[in-house]
């Protein structure tokens, strides 16, 4: 048994990312599913407010954020993050799940890890696109653990060309026949305004730069559709923040999620003519996505020491 055991070790620290790195050089937490989950954590040098987890969203990684991290590191919050199973430096076949809960389970099992490492601090969730579909689900199963949350351009309504009931009806039948079958790729120019950051976006090897299957898309309209049951009963405060020109996550989703939780505290602030990715928009746009996330927090926490 010992041998066995020795064994089971030894290949476990000799586990390797996608990209060809040793684990055991690298933060990371093993989920349920035995998948070794990237992790990064970006810690004030002065004692924290609060924690804050950013979640990502589909194609992206944790790496993706380093500027808010920064930001809200400046703020003296510890920032903590990890790449999606199938994203980045994670296991899993890239941009694709089984079931969308297996995101919410990782997340739940992060903040975890982190509820026991710093039990006096208050977790906050910064959550963009996809990952502000997941923070939902996350704050529905947890609401006593999350002291609130800020959407950035969230995932709760889908871009009306790409829902138009009979492409919904086919992804549903292609899921259990195909699922595997390329629905095509997203436009990078639509996620930002700056065009430095659409050559990051191409230039940036841990981003997923194919085309989404039929089967991750029928996973992402299951847990869309499954929110008029949960948006109801978030009482979390929540910040709400969204270009009108966003072409992969319809504004219509933030107004209605808006309307539907049931928080006392919550705010909708809509950016005229900008897309997708409000924090890597043009420059004063982002100066001014910051000062907000940086206010909001602000009135909910105490000043830095």
């Amino acid at each position: 048994m010992s041998c066995c055991g020795d064994n089971m070790l030894e290949k476990a620290q000799d586990r390797l990312t996608p990209q060809g790195a040793l684990y055991r050089n690298l933060q990371h937490f093993v989920n349920e599913d035995g998948n070794y989950v990237f992790c990064r954590y970006w810690e004030p040098e002065t004692p924290p407010r609060a924690l804050v987890m950013i979640i990502h969203g589909a194609g992206e990684h944790s790496g993706s954020y380093m500027n808010v991290a920064t930001m809200l590191v400046n703020q003296s919050l510890f920032v903590f993050s990890h790449d999606h199973v199938g994203h980045g430096q994670s296991e899993g076949q890239r941009l694709n799940v089984s079931n969308f809960s297996i995101y919410v389970r990782d997340c739940v099992q992060h903040i975890n890890m982190m509820k026991y490492r710093h039990p006096d601090l208050k977790i906050y969730l910064l959550a963009h696109s996809m990952g502000g579909l997941v923070a939902i689900y996350v704050i529905h199963d947890r609401p006593d653990d999350i002291a609130g949350a800020i959407f950035i351009a969230p995932l709760v309504a889908v871009n009306p060309e790409s829902a138009k009931p009979w492409k919904v009806f086919c992804t549903r039948l292609m899921h259990h026949l195909v699922p595997n079958m390329p629905l095509g790729s997203m436009n990078p120019h639509w996620l930002s305004r700056d065009e430095n950051e659409v050559t990051n976006y191409y230039k940036d090897p841990l981003c997923y730069h194919g085309a989404m299957k039929v089967g991750f898309a029928a996973v992402l309209l299951n847990a869309i559709n499954g929110l008029k049951n949960v948006l109801v009963t978030i009482t979390t405060p929540v910040l709400i923040l969204h270009g009108d020109a966003d072409k992969l996550c319809d504004i219509r989703g933030s107004y209605i999620m808006y309307e539907m939780v049931a928080s006392t505290d919550k705010t909708l602030k809509v950016f005229e003519e900008c897309f997708h990715q409000l924090h890597k928009e043009v420059p004063d746009v982002v100066k001014e996505v910051y000062a907000l996330i940086e206010m909001w927090l602000n009135d909910r926490l105490p000043l830095p020491k």
